[in-house]
């Protein structure tokens, strides 16, 4: 193990569960070989010392754009593939933004990532956390109140009359003590409709273990181009809901702003062709939610690596705001309580594609608690009392699958 540059070592086979977008070939036929951590405060670039980590394994981060490894087949033993957490703090570390308050899960590193081997049978035998007796979550601990949520909205748009800031998200955390083996309740999280990047990651030695439900791409690298598909705009998944969604301006207006934020970090990073548009304001079904997506993409016309996407698009500008430094330096002011593993990123790193979910909809549960977050985007025009009950239409499907 490595300690202070990113910290490495062999590890025992992950639970069973398939990572965030891990590819059908991969799913219940991988074993975890090796393993990267690096927590904020640890030395060191934690984007350059990632990507050494993994281009050490023989995955191709020096060159995301690389498509000649399309049709590579794994024999058993054979590294596939990796996955990849980063965490909203080590998003805003690559930004050079402000740090925000501690996270509330400090035994979660704020980067991890676990290099895969290819087996043509599934080598791992275990089936839980190695806790026993039947599953009880307790009640829920919300990290400030309902009032103390819309005041921090109310600040928010001070701030935008003041042209500090044209948008920023504002995010809300709460924990709940449980007992037993966390790891079927964090399934159900990961199954939930619509969740494109449903899947469990998990430590042993750590003591913890992530799911996301997250339905929001952050990048997709694939056939040499980059694609990003920023959600913003929320409504009740009824009749009324789509149609009220469809006629909002303010919600349109947050939406275009994010998809210009998001063409803008595209176009800032090196190695990238025109960026356009390729939809906008799609409306999709999350749970009961509808909510508006828009695909945003560019072709990568020369060399493009991991350290250079990932400073590029992190934090999601879906889950920061407007323009981003700045609206950083806001959450960092108002929020009490840190995001944790929320709001980063999430996902898989292949041999021919990269695929990073946007870590909303995700909780960690971290031996004695579990721990969800939710929020969304302020303007101008953002209604505190709305605001703060949107909040809660996004954590409801995420409390009742885990207290299920």
């Amino acid at each position: 193990m490595v300690h202070g540059t990113g910290a490495v070592d062999h590890c025992s086979p992950a639970p069973s569960g398939a990572p965030p977008a891990a590819p059908a070939a991969c799913q219940a036929r991988h074993h975890a070989l090796r393993v990267f951590r690096w927590h904020r405060g640890d030395p060191g670039d934690p984007a350059e010392l990632l990507s050494a980590f993994l281009a050490d394994n023989g995955l191709p981060v020096r060159n995301l754009g690389r498509t000649d490894d399309k049709n590579k087949t794994f024999g058993d033993g054979t590294i596939c593939g990796a996955a990849l957490y980063v965490s909203a703090d080590a998003g805003c570390v690559m930004a050079g933004a402000a740090l925000g308050a501690p996270s509330p899960v400090p035994g979660v590193p704020d980067v991890y990532a676990v290099v895969y081997q290819h087996f043509s049978k599934n080598p791992d035998k275990s089936v839980g956390s190695g806790r026993r007796g039947g599953w009880r979550l307790g009640e829920w601990r919300d990290s400030w109140t309902r009032s103390e949520h819309a005041d921090a909205v109310s600040r928010v748009r001070a701030a935008i009359g003041r042209g500090d800031v044209y948008q920023v998200n504002v995010v809300g955390h709460a924990s709940a003590a449980y007992q037993g083996d966390p790891l079927p309740a964090l399934r159900r999280v990961a199954g939930l409709p619509g969740a494109r990047y449903g899947g469990v990651l998990a430590d042993p030695a750590g003591g913890w273990a992530l799911a996301t439900a997250s339905p929001e791409t952050l990048v997709e690298v694939r056939d040499g181009r980059v694609v990003t598909r920023p959600i913003k705009g929320t409504r009740p998944a009824t009749a009324a809901g789509l149609r009220e969604l469809l006629a909002s301006e303010k919600e349109r207006a947050e939406h275009v702003m994010i998809v210009d934020l998001e063409r803008n970090d595209l176009a800032r990073l090196p190695g990238t062709g025109p960026v356009v548009v390729d939809e906008l304001f799609a409306v999709r079904k999350w749970c009961d939610l509808w909510q508006a997506e828009s695909v945003v993409s560019a072709p990568l016309d020369r060399r493009v690596g991991l350290a250079d996407l990932l400073r590029a698009v992190l934090p999601g500008g879906s889950v920061t705001g407007a323009p981003k430094i700045a609206a950083l330096a806001q959450i960092a002011a108002l929020e009490p309580v840190g995001r944790g593993v929320s709001m980063g990123a999430v996902g898989w790193i292949g041999h021919d594609h990269l695929d990073l979910g946007l870590s909303i909809r995700t909780v960690a549960a971290d031996g004695t608690r579990v721990h969800a977050w939710a929020g969304g985007g302020i303007t101008a025009d953002s209604d505190p009392v709305a605001e703060v009950d949107e909040a809660a239409a996004k954590a409801r499907p995420i409390r009742s699958a885990l207290a299920s």
